[in-house]
């Protein structure tokens, strides 16, 4: 045998012909596949508590122990069987292994749903001879189809990724190939053996053969409710942009109170900041600031019952907010570059200096949907300027502080006051101060210039934002 993998493992679900497999690939000299061995429910095969010398408490323990006696008592290439609900200590394990040989089974999951019900109902979840048939029909329950699919997806999305990610292959191999010999002997060469058979194994039958309007119930029914199905994710909002990471030097911790600020740029953060402060009763150059993840680990085992949180706006009022502050000023938190390459490239019609008493609010209005539609290629991999924070998705940002931590409260900005009084009194504040509004963008007011035109282009910027978020166009 070739020396290209120490080991293999079979990633499958329940009811994808993953006995069978097992059963045609232990057929062959040198492979030996040692069924579910990271089961949680049991070791290697039902009702089992140990294999290979290791016992499920051992197992527990250390999982690497049982694939270490798996290989060491395999004359050969040892292997076992993995579903998305297995161990999931063991997926790092040999996902990141290239010596590792992966085999990637799959089936029609409604075929799978619907053998794994009669499985349930039968108890029969293995069959060596038709005489110990035992069928049933079964009833089609949405809900309960759609979470074993999504499920599944994820997982297989998940390895696939992984495979992506780490420069690795896989065999794939679906249900109806397990009888084609010709494509076991292939899996069997991928594995390193050369011997070649002639027909699949015998010791594993095909329990439920018939059609699936034999084995369901509510047949027409299932048919009907399958098509609100999106098979083809045609509901999904493409997200192009770039992953964003968790910018823990730019949270805000009050001076004593428990509270830690996550800031979401272009959001109210003088506001929140001044509010912070006010708890305290201190300066705003007393709050706690420049925080890697060591001392912000320090600070949350000091603040005891601390809660975090961050700040949403609607996108319209954030993006006009940004355009204001990083494009049309020329001051010291304008983007210079980015405005030049904006007024001569993407022609928003800003003078080359400052704005002055010439710069209109109808010009004002085109330059900002003239931004809008850059912010839309740019959120998409559309330019060679940089995705930057104080325009980028706002989900897309929080997500990138969940690689640290979540907060524990998500605001939003129009009902700012209310909500950062909630969250003063959850951690023992009476009575804190309100939250005044943050500073009006200039040289126009978004009110001044706001229609539906400008609402719907921000929408189309910002498709994740609003669905996630729940945004409606502003009163």
């Amino acid at each position: 045998m070739a020396e290209r993998f120490d080991y293999f493992v079979i990633l499958a679900e329940m009811r994808t012909g993953s006995n069978f497999l097992e059963a045609t690939v232990n057929s062959y000299p040198g492979l030996k596949c040692w069924g579910e061995a990271y089961n949680p429910a049991f070791v290697g095969k039902a009702n089992a508590d140990q294999l290979c010398g290791i016992t499920k408490a051992q197992r527990e323990q250390r999982p690497e122990a049982l694939l270490e006696a798996m290989i060491a008592q395999t004359d050969g290439l040892a292997g076992f069987r993995f579903f998305h609900n297995h161990d999931a200590r063991m997926l790092d394990r040999f996902m990141n292994d290239p010596r590792c040989a992966k085999i990637v089974l799959t089936r029609n999951p409604l075929e799978s749903y619907v053998s794994k019900k009669i499985a349930d109902e039968t108890g029969q979840w293995r069959l060596g001879d038709l005489k110990d048939a035992k069928t049933a029909k079964i009833t089609f329950e949405k809900p309960e189809f759609e979470r074993m699919l999504d499920a599944i997806k994820a997982f297989q999305i998940e390895i696939q990724r992984r495979l992506q990610v780490s420069g690795q292959t896989a065999f794939y191999i679906n249900y109806e190939d397990i009888k084609d010999i010709d494509v076991v002997n292939g899996l069997a060469r991928f594995l390193g053996v050369d011997v070649e058979r002639n027909a699949t194994s015998q010791k594993t039958k095909v329990q439920n053969p018939s059609q699936l309007k034999d084995k369901v119930k509510n047949y027409d029914q299932m048919v009907a409710e399958l098509s609100g199905i999106d098979h083809f994710n045609l509901s999904n909002t493409p997200n192009f942009e770039p992953r964003r990471g968790p910018t823990v030097p730019s949270y805000v911790a009050a001076a004593q109170a428990p509270l830690l600020y996550l800031p979401v740029r272009s959001g109210p953060e003088a506001a929140v900041r001044d509010w912070l402060a006010a708890l305290d009763g201190v300066d705003g150059s007393e709050l706690t600031i420049g925080f890697n993840q060591k001392t912000l680990r320090q600070w949350k085992r000091r603040a005891k019952e601390h809660r975090s949180f961050t700040v949403i706006s609607h996108p319209v009022v954030r993006l006009h907010r940004a355009f204001c502050t990083r494009i049309v000023s020329t001051g010291e938190h304008s983007y210079g570059e980015i405005r030049d390459l904006l007024r001569t490239t993407y022609d928003l019609p800003l003078p080359v200096g400052a704005v002055d008493d010439g710069y209109s609010k109808e010009q004002h209005k085109t330059a900002f949907l003239k931004f809008v539609d850059f912010v839309k290629g740019n959120l998409n991999a559309q330019t060679s300027v940089r995705v930057d924070p104080s325009w980028a998705s706002q989900s897309e940002i929080i997500r990138g502080f969940s690689e640290f931590s979540l907060p524990d409260m998500i605001v939003r900005e129009e009902t700012l006051s209310r909500d950062l009084a909630c969250l003063a009194e959850a951690v023992g504040i009476q009575a804190p101060p309100s939250c005044g509004a943050q500073d009006g963008d200039h040289p126009f007011a978004l009110a001044e210039i706001y229609d539906d035109e400008i609402e719907q282009a921000v929408k189309q910027t910002y498709q994740r934002d609003y669905m996630i978020f729940g945004f409606r166009p502003l009163a």
